[in-house]
């Protein structure tokens, strides 16, 4: 792992009059530079190519497009030199770590990231120290997990990653041991899945709720953990199948998957709001434990309420959770009197340790 200084001492050699918002081109880009834009930061798109069209096109959020053959090569020597004399601090997105390696992440790149870089493996369920152990830390519900498929005595959801496309999920659902080897087995002949990745899934109680992905900031300028909003998704080619009559979906044998392509804005109950900023706190309070200093900037817990009122937490996100909807969030306006995204926020805390020379801080 580099050392933190390091990451530190660079930031202290910017000229902090010219900062740039760097990030890969994907995920939640648009709404980094957006934030960037707003708060008359520097925004920087490093894009690979064939991939730049997007970027290109919103001129107003974008001051500068630079494009790679492959992402991967942001870790080039002359790339890394020439972004740092750009004054570059890096946010961390899930297409970031999809196509930038953990280990690279860790050890070999010198470009300051917005976030503790250390966490973002958290979010990987075959390491030890995971996203179930913080939440097991935290004290915070999670589903109950099956070592072996041979256990599986209630619904459960497998999370397995695509065969071809390690980013997107194929994850299927079984009720026994032979519901999910047929199901296995027919997605491995589809070349859906492989059995590798199978060996490697988590294996998950389905719990029955209704499934919100609760956003947060956590501001270590001022120590406080923000709630920003609500997000629920939009995922291929399961929302619109579920929206056909009952008769028709017994007809169709296709295989469900849920890629998210989409999200949508929500709110919750005013009653339910102390259980989710209780929720919110004590992840973090475990991730200063267990990651020094912990988390810093955004994260999301993907939760489902049931019916009991329980929060169960199926899914973290240790980054930029990618919901350009919080935009439209009632709950932004609630604390700075206006609405935004993660993104905006992202730059506030910027703007704001650059005013008080406390950007070290906010950096690993």
């Amino acid at each position: 792992m580099i050392d933190r200084s390091i990451l530190q001492n660079t930031v202290k050699s910017y000229d902090l009059d010219n900062i740039s918002i760097t990030a890969l081109g994907s995920h939640s880009a648009l709404d980094i530079m957006d934030g960037a834009t707003s708060e008359n930061l520097n925004s920087i798109v490093i894009c690979q190519k064939g991939r730049e069209m997007t970027y290109k096109h919103f001129k107003r959020i974008i001051k500068d497009v630079v494009t790679l053959p492959k992402f991967s090569d942001l870790l080039n020597d002359d790339i890394q030199k020439s972004l740092i004399s750009k004054n570059s601090i890096l946010i961390p997105h899930r297409s970031f770590t999809a196509y930038i390696d953990y280990d690279s992440i860790e050890n070999d790149l010198k470009i300051p990231i917005f976030g503790n870089r250390e966490m973002l493996r958290t979010e990987e369920r075959n390491v030890e120290k995971n996203q179930y152990y913080l939440l097991e830390k935290a004290n915070v519900r999670y589903p109950k997990l099956f070592k072996k498929p041979e256990d599986i005595d209630r619904l459960v959801i497998v999370k397995v990653m695509e065969s071809t496309r390690k980013i997107e999920r194929a994850f299927f659902t079984a009720s026994s041991y032979q519901e999910f080897t047929e199901k296995a087995e027919k997605r491995i002949k589809q070349g859906i899945i492989n059995a590798e990745d199978l060996a490697d899934a988590r294996i998950e109680e389905f719990v029955l709720g209704t499934y919100f992905n609760f956003n947060f900031f956590y501001s270590i300028l001022h120590d406080r953990v923000e709630f920003l909003g609500i997000d629920r998704r939009l995922q291929t080619n399961l929302n619109d199948f579920t929206s056909l009559p009952a008769k028709q979906q017994l007809e169709i044998d296709v295989e469900l998957q849920n890629i998210e392509v989409g999200h949508m804005p929500a709110t919750i109950r005013e009653s339910f709001l102390e259980k989710v900023f209780e929720m919110g706190n004590k992840f973090v309070n475990s991730t200063k434990k267990e990651f020094h200093p912990g988390l810093i900037g955004p994260f999301a817990l993907q939760t489902a309420i049931t019916k009991d009122f329980e929060l169960v937490v199926f899914d973290v996100s240790p980054r930029v959770p990618g919901s350009p909807v919080l935009m439209m969030s009632p709950y932004t306006h609630y604390y700075h009197g206006e609405s935004f995204g993660a993104g905006k926020r992202i730059a506030m805390e910027i703007s704001e340790a650059i005013k008080e020379e406390r950007l070290d801080e906010v950096v690993t």
